[in-house]
């Protein structure tokens, strides 16, 4: 990752001129991880801050059964707030974390964190703003998973994967299913239907969306 992508990805940072600001990202390490790399695990203590650069990292439940609930996803120019509460806490995490894409990320010592929290208000609005639309974020996907029905959910998880205009989706009905937070057999039955509307077409491992506008009428 280079120092060029800082303007896109951090804004916020690379154009303030508090020397607290500047201190963090100088003292900044830069960290790469391959697709399917766990970043955390359940239990595991946290001593380091990370800000995603590049890529995409998934924060996941995962039962005693096998089954994995989707928490929420971290972006670029996000940290993740289970990190963040971890830090603050002095918690263990409470999920895990694993890599969906290669990912570039900015890994700021304990230390620093707390220097910077303390010292910074851009860097403490940062933070804490982070952390606001992120538990926003998984009270909207509790509510979902608890109050709309299965074909809303799985329009808006295969929208959500088709953001970038990609149509042609290379993921399968178990991801799905992890991310909706249901079964794979609930995911496929449901696929079958939006295959025989004509929205979609199915491959192996492999989701064509045929109908972009029917299925946004699709979403509740």
């Amino acid at each position: 990752m280079s120092d060029s992508n800082w303007p896109s990805c951090f804004p916020e940072f690379s154009r303030s001129q508090d020397p607290i600001i500047q201190k963090l990202l100088t003292s900044a390490h830069k960290v790469t991880a391959s697709a399917g790399e766990v970043i955390f695990r359940r239990g595991d203590t946290c001593d380091n801050y990370l800000l995603v650069a590049k890529g995409r990292v998934k924060v996941v439940l995962n039962s005693a059964s096998g089954r994995e609930v989707l928490l929420y996803h971290v972006n670029p120019g996000e940290s993740c707030v289970l990190t963040t509460s971890c830090l603050l806490g002095g918690d263990r995490y409470p999920a895990e974390g694993i890599t969906e894409t290669s990912v570039n990320a900015l890994m700021l010592q304990h230390n620093i964190f707390d220097q910077a929290l303390g010292q910074s208000p851009a860097f403490r609005h940062f933070v804490f703003a982070n952390m606001g639309r992120r538990f926003a974020d998984v009270i909207e996907r509790m509510e979902a998973v608890n109050f709309t029905n299965i074909d809303s959910r799985l329009a808006r998880a295969l929208l959500d994967h088709a953001s970038s205009g990609e149509l042609r989706l290379s993921i399968t009905h178990q991801v799905l299913a992890d991310e909706m937070g249901t079964a794979r057999e609930v995911v496929s039955r449901h696929l079958k239907s939006f295959e025989h509307r004509k929205l979609i077409r199915l491959g192996r491992g492999l989701i064509e969306i045929l109908n972009l506008d029917r299925l946004k009428q699709t979403v509740q």
